[in-house]
């Protein structure tokens, strides 16, 4: 199947020969659809907290002891999905075609002063018309302009305050202070970027670092990563062949955010917070955001030292067959089920039983922002079985779910949230040491999309997602949180929300 040519390639970018194959073999045979149990609700699998119960988990995260807290930022890739509309708006604008008032880049023209991007030396003073559209369009995106149809989303200008424009980024810096905050007064951030983008995210760190530290009182520590060049999965065309370009060489892609626990189980930290890079919102905001960030947190430092207190307490038994080892069993598994939505297979083996506990305990921790789906996407909260028979709480993606099975269907239809890409984690054992992010993967959750390489179709192979199978095996927790913490910019309009203004 490959030649050594290939073999070389392989090398180059730090990728196994088997990996590819298997790769390969994955688009022949296809991933299998998730199990579905049920969806999670707050009748079962989702939390909903009074507000003493929010002040306590509050309080929980000031008094815990934290090997170091981490907020963990995706903010790879171009904004060009962000502006695929205005791009569309813009060639049929240079073809002398008509639009209507409310297509989005006569909307973009017609609110440009809105926009903290806006200045009149830029763009000149608005006008009506297509004309004043397609400079606004132009101006906007293309290189002679801002540029910002190639530029990452997090460099770009959201929102304007009395004395300064922010970038996401920035909102990002500011909302760590807050919430982040480590104990010698650092705030760490693991930013993942592509490597073209590292000028223009350090010369936005550069811009606002001294001034944000000495506002806030804060010194930051900020690290730009990358996805490995060795998570990239090959593509093949629509015969499942290995797709090759011109020149003969094998076409890989990135492979999705599931490639980014790598960049997740290098973090130092034991205590992480994630968040899309387009999900800021402007300060005045930062109460409620940071009060429902500080929910997730205390919520998921709750679990964890209720988990280490038990896995002590498993370690403590000298004799896994006693009746105390019985009672600890139907204690943890009781504790499991209500709490966790795990519930274990029958098992009539004490010993069996005894070391499948407690290896359901000993694994990473999440807690899942979850809002009230009223239309916006996300991943859905489900309750799923697992490979060992065994059941848990997952994050599904709609391509993950066979919606011709008319059972799914249904299930799918009493969802009542959603997941924004708001979480809390926990990287550490109970004895301090790291957990191998790696092994807690599920390696069936990837899935497949169409894509196409200069006019060539071809499929890609995303692995599985980070929030969704690569965080498959760990202990989790939904907790619902109110919609103002979820304010994302999928598409430039979206800047025109309260949030953003």
């Amino acid at each position: 199947m490959f030649t050594q040519k290939d073999l070389q390639q392989f090398a180059v970018a730090g990728i196994q020969e088997k990996t590819v194959a298997s790769q390969v073999e994955r688009f022949k045979k296809g991933f299998p659809w998730m199990k579905i149990v049920g969806a999670a609700t707050p009748k079962r699998g989702i939390t909903v907290l009074s507000k003493e119960e929010e002040d306590e988990a509050i309080a929980y995260v000031a008094k815990a002891k934290v090997a170091g807290k981490c907020k963990f930022v995706p903010a790879s890739g171009a904004a060009s999905r962000m502006f695929k509309d205005i791009f569309s708006g813009l060639d049929k604008l240079e073809k002398g075609e008509s639009l209507p008032a409310d297509a989005p880049v006569n909307k973009l023209a017609a609110n440009i002063e809105k926009f903290a991007f806006y200045r009149e030396e830029i763009f000149g003073k608005p006008e009506k018309g297509p004309e004043y559209a397609r400079k606004v369009a132009a101006t906007l995106l293309l290189d002679a302009g801002l540029g910002y149809g190639a530029k990452p989303k997090g460099v770009l200008d959201f929102h304007r305050y009395e004395n300064e424009v922010r970038t996401p980024f920035a909102e990002h810096l500011v909302e760590a202070q807050d919430y982040m905050r480590n104990e010698d007064g650092s705030v760490t951030l693991c930013v993942t970027i592509s490597p073209e983008h590292r000028p223009l995210f350090e010369a936005a760190f550069a811009k606002v670092k001294d001034v944000y530290e000495k506002k806030y009182g804060v010194k930051y520590d900020v690290e730009f990563t990358y996805q490995d060049k060795s998570t990239d999965t090959i593509a093949v065309d629509l015969e499942n062949k290995p797709f090759r370009t011109d020149d003969g060489k094998l076409l890989f892609r990135p492979a999705g955010h599931g490639a980014l626990i790598y960049n997740l189980g290098k973090v130092k930290s034991e205590l992480v917070s994630i968040k899309n890079i387009d999900n800021v919102s402007m300060e005045r905001m930062l109460p409620v955001t940071a009060r429902y960030k500080k929910v997730l947190m205390g919520k998921c430092l709750q679990l964890r030292d209720t988990i280490f207190g038990m896995l002590r307490e498993f370690d403590a038994i000298s004799n896994p067959l006693s009746p105390e080892a019985r009672a600890l069993c139907d204690r943890v598994e009781a504790f499991l089920d209500r709490e966790l939505c795990i519930q274990l297979p029958l098992c009539t083996n004490p010993m069996e039983r005894f070391n499948l506990i407690r290896s359901k305990l000993d694994r990473p921790i999440r807690v899942c922002g979850m809002v009230k789906n009223e239309g916006e996407p996300g991943g859905g909260p489900f309750i799923i079985a697992g490979k060992d028979g065994s059941t848990n709480l997952q994050i599904l993606e709609s391509v993950q779910i066979n919606k011709q099975d008319p059972q799914y269907s249904f299930i799918m239809s009493q969802v009542t949230h959603f997941n924004p890409v708001d979480l809390v984690c926990c990287l550490n054992r109970y004895n301090g040491e790291k957990f191998d992010l790696l092994k807690y993967v599920d390696e069936d959750a990837g899935f497949m999309s169409s894509k196409s390489y200069q006019g060539r179709d071809l499929k890609a192979l995303e692995l599985p997602g980070l929030w969704n199978g690569a965080m498959s095996d760990w202990n989790t927790i939904f907790v619902e949180v109110p919609l103002d913490t979820f304010n994302p910019v999928k598409v430039v309009l979206d800047l025109l929300r309260p949030a953003h203004q």
